[in-house]
């Protein structure tokens, strides 16, 4: 953010917080994750609008346009959209976030094995 004053009735100044205009991209975890949204969304049998829908009874908003750009990598996922998402889709919202190695990020197949290996170990 930058900061820039603001003469007020010549009275005094105030610093005023001003947003930086160049959008924040959308990274690695970003992308996969809009991929996981729509694979698990499509193997639920579910239409952008109804898991909008499911989202809104859930009391988070959302629009199947704004679902539709998330999906498409055009629109930041926050994590309340996350948990709303997640919690209409039946799933936890770490189900939809990238599993990483020290390597990079895995392939859903790949992170379902490292899954059920870990909770083997761990119980």
């Amino acid at each position: 953010m930058l900061e820039q004053p603001l003469a007020i009735a010549g009275l005094f100044e105030l610093q005023l917080s001003v947003m930086a205009t160049r959008p924040i991209e959308i990274g690695p975890a970003g992308i996969r994750t809009a991929r996981n949204i729509e694979r698990l969304r499509l193997a639920r049998g579910l239409s952008q609008q109804q898991l909008a829908e499911r989202c809104t009874v859930l009391g988070r908003p959302l629009a199947n346009t704004a679902l539709s750009r998330t999906e498409r990598g055009q629109r930041r996922c926050d994590v309340d959209d996350l948990v709303a998402i997640a919690t209409a889709l039946g799933t936890p919202p770490a189900a939809l976030l990238p599993s990483w190695t020290a390597h990079g990020v895995v392939s859903p197949s790949a992170a379902r094995t490292l899954n059920r290996i870990q909770g083997a170990l761990l119980g």
